[in-house]
């Protein structure tokens, strides 16, 4: 079986490169200067050069805030290029694997969201993720379009490694607390691709569609922050305090949904993934990125 990944720059495209590697899986990994995907003459020529089995689109426009003065540029990556990809892929029979976001739903149901719920976007990010969903379903039958949620990675730009900064250089951080998700490893969604991937390689049955991948459990941001600093304490010889505010406390040109958990109970049945809970995985990650100096990390989350 052979893969074809874009946008692996990123953070999960960055684990997909390094999980393949160590699998001794045949990815050919392809970074955004690499290929353009809304770029429809480029993509034809890759799937043609390539020649891939499956196709897994990790390439993606994710700055949540930035994305409403810059609404052009993310429906070009987030609603074109996926449209684009579908129907390249349609074209030659080659199955396409695609990576959304919790940012389709508006946070306001009471429980965990299930992929048949009501997508109601609440910025330009979500709704333009929302649109590339439609697109694919639209343009190519055998798709898995895998929604997730609050991904972090040891490397890249995510909320984790932002709070290792700040929480290096302040005594206090102040935190919102009245929004609840499920962070999510970066390589346990990679993980998760592959393991899809690989299945759809051997012509074993695929259940085609949209599902929810995250870790299990949930929390809040506040919630999130503090078990960083508690996992980190040892390494960092300090833990600043983590102070709990509402959303009204901390503003952003973009309203985030308030709950963000997604139901994961239809990928569990038709792939049955392994899904750590999510301190589990945090616990690994941070331990990979501990292993250097923290106090050199970089990079701010949206």
């Amino acid at each position: 079986m052979h893969i074809l990944a874009t946008g692996c720059a990123g953070q999960v495209g960055t684990e997909l490169r390094r999980r393949s590697e160590r699998k001794r899986i045949s990815l050919n990994a392809r970074l955004r200067e690499e290929l353009n995907v809304a770029d429809a003459n480029a993509v034809s020529d890759a799937l043609d050069k390539f020649a891939p089995d499956v196709l897994i689109n990790a390439a993606a426009y994710t700055a949540v805030d930035k994305a409403e003065t810059e609404r052009e540029e993310a429906f070009a990556v987030n609603r074109d290029a996926p449209g684009i990809l579908a129907e390249a892929c349609a074209e030659r029979d080659i199955p396409l694997i695609h990576i959304s976001t919790d940012y389709v739903f508006d946070g306001t149901k009471t429980g965990s969201y299930l992929e048949a719920d009501q997508v109601h976007p609440l910025g330009v990010y979500g709704a333009s993720k929302e649109a590339g969903e439609q697109r694919i379903r639209y343009a190519l039958d055998r798709h898995v379009i895998v929604r997730t949620s609050w991904v972090y990675a040891a490397h890249g730009v995510n909320f984790m490694r932002t709070m290792l900064r700040v929480g290096a250089e302040q005594d206090e951080l102040r935190v919102v607390a009245d929004q609840s998700g499920t962070p999510t490893a970066a390589v346990d969604i990679a993980e998760t691709l592959l393991a899809i991937a690989g299945r759809i390689g051997r012509g074993v049955d695929v259940p085609w569609g949209t599902f929810h991948f995250t870790a299990r459990g949930w929390t809040t941001w506040h919630g999130f922050a503090e078990a960083i600093f508690e996992i980190a304490e040892p390494v960092l010889g300090r833990k600043p305090n983590v102070k709990a505010i509402p959303t009204s406390e901390y503003p952003t040109p973009v309203a985030r949904p308030t709950n963000s958990v997604l139901d994961c109970s239809k990928i569990d049945q038709a792939f049955g993934p392994e899904r750590r809970h999510w301190r589990e995985a945090l616990a690994e990650v941070l331990d990979e990125l501990l292993q250097d100096k923290v106090h050199g990390v970089k990079g701010e989350s949206d």
